[in-house]
């Protein structure tokens, strides 16, 4: 029981490093963002952080990895009462409705910025991130083909093109700061379009 509670506290404690470790990351930037700055607003010392995370890049690449931890609340399998088309206006709106809020635009600002420094950095979050978003569309379209609904020739690729399709107008705009958090009129505007696109080229007829 004793050990149980401990390791609660250890992962608890991990986690509120990294809380802490985002904020500082996003207001000083990696390269200025220092293991004592972030010890001293947990409140603790450089050795108790040590003892989670060797080095600042081990504490960076674990804030990468858990800014992908998201995948669940917009993949979830569709229900039985749910079209194609809902499906994938709910995946496409929730992909939206993420991807393009100023707070994970920052992160992706961030963690992109750090790739030319560490192209590891930057294959962690692809793999992750967008590569491993893309698979599991990839096995949504697959169960719909299953299903008689698409004709696809690899749903991996397949996926791909939806998701461009879903973020293709809005990520630079927003990725450049040019236009505000879309509206939830836009998000469903465009979830709808890139849906009825998709099935337009891949609905089977």
């Amino acid at each position: 029981m004793l050990l149980t509670k401990t390791k609660l506290d250890r992962d608890q404690r991990r986690e509120l490093i990294l809380d802490v470790a985002q904020e500082v990351f996003l207001e000083e930037g990696y390269a200025n963002a220092s293991m004592s700055v972030i010890a001293a607003r947990l409140g603790g010392s450089k050795g108790t952080l040590y003892n989670y995370f060797k080095s600042k890049d081990e504490l960076f690449n674990a804030y990468v990895e858990r800014r992908c931890l998201w995948q669940d609340e917009i993949f979830a399998m569709p229900t039985d009462k749910e079209t194609p088309e809902q499906t994938l206006r709910r995946i496409g709106g929730a992909y939206l409705r993420r991807v393009l809020t100023d707070f994970n635009l920052k992160n992706f600002r961030l963690i992109t910025a750090e790739a030319e420094r560490s192209p590891e950095i930057g294959r962690t979050f692809y793999d992750a991130g967008p590569k491993l978003g893309a698979e599991r569309v990839a096995e949504l379209l697959s169960g719909m083909q299953a299903a008689g609904h698409l004709d696809l020739d690899d749903p991996l690729d397949a996926a791909h093109q939806f998701l461009g399709l879903a973020q293709n107008r809005y990520f630079k705009a927003r990725l450049c700061n040019a236009i505000p958090e879309l509206t939830e009129k836009q998000i469903e505007d465009e979830a709808k379009l890139a849906a009825k696109t998709f099935l337009r080229a891949f609905g089977k007829r």
